[in-house]
């Protein structure tokens, strides 16, 4: 399958108001966000804070009333032309206002997401412009030294937990118990369109270990087909065994006699008065 044609940001998209999904009644996602009435545009998303609360995930504690977030796909980097460039989105979304601070440039925020940690850009803002990354866990980092908040989030470090499947957006996910985890994850919701939307897009980045895990499970499916077709047929016949015993106590509560049980269900008197005495004893 051609990785190339990926549409990684929808996907990413779909994976942030996933993850963000307790706290969404207090934000608002706006995707390739229109910078001005002409027609320039920017692949990045916009997540507006609705109201003056505190956002408990941990990717969102930063932020404020407009959260500009620049993701980068697994395959690609975080450059230095990348920063400037998200950093002049910012600086024309502040300004582009009927009303001189409109947007109020203290509740602006930069979340730069990417799989890799960006050593180069790093080093460049800490010479040049005296910004350092500090480290806050979990592949979470807030950068500093600069009048508008930054984060920096680097996908494989995050929290499986509460960041599972904004995690699980990479190319290198293992066939095994790593695959069979996300089906059973996707399972639970599979009626979402954002995570259908997230599992294609991981699934497709994911081909050829899918196809292992697939062949994986066909493999002990029939390595295993007399063993799993004598267990179903255990569990029929227990399963028949025990509503007939429960027909036969209804029978017997309601003081049916032996003879219409017996012909009701095939067992001898022995095996009804077994039964009898369990219900008494029970």
């Amino acid at each position: 399958m051609d990785k190339t044609k990926l549409q990684w940001h929808p996907a990413f998209g779909a994976a942030l108001r996933i993850t963000l999904q307790d706290e969404m009644q207090y934000l608002e996602m706006h995707e390739e966000h229109l910078l001005s009435k002409k027609p320039l545009q920017m692949d990045i998303l916009i997540i507006k804070k609705l109201q003056e609360v505190q956002i408990k995930k941990t990717i969102g504690r930063v932020f404020r009333k407009h959260n500009i977030i620049e993701y980068k796909s697994p395959d690609d980097s975080l450059s230095v032309n990348d920063f400037y460039k998200v950093y002049g989105y910012a600086c024309i979304y502040q300004s582009n206002t009927d009303r001189i601070k409109e947007i109020d440039p203290e509740e602006l925020t930069l979340t730069f997401v990417c799989s890799h940690y960006p050593r180069e850009l790093l080093k460049h803002l800490e010479n040049v412009r005296g910004m350092h990354a500090e480290y806050q866990g979990a592949g979470i980092y807030y950068i500093t030294g600069d009048p508008i908040l930054m984060q920096l989030l680097i996908t494989p470090e995050l929290s499986d937990g509460e960041n599972y499947w904004i995690q699980s957006m990479r190319t290198d996910l293992r066939a095994g118990e790593e695959i069979r985890k996300l089906m059973r994850e996707y399972e639970k919701h599979r009626k979402s369109k954002d995570y259908a939307a997230v599992m294609n897009l991981i699934t497709r980045a994911n081909w050829e270990q899918m196809e292992v895990e697939k062949k994986m499970c066909d493999a002990l499916n029939e390595l295993f087909a007399e063993e799993l077709k004598e267990a179903d047929s255990r569990g029929r016949t227990e399963g028949m065994k025990q509503g007939k015993r429960e027909m036969i106590f209804a029978f017997l509560k309601a003081g049916v006699d032996i003879k219409t049980i017996k012909e009701a269900s095939g067992l001898n008197e022995g095996e009804i008065e077994l039964i009898r005495r369990e219900m008494e004893q029970s």
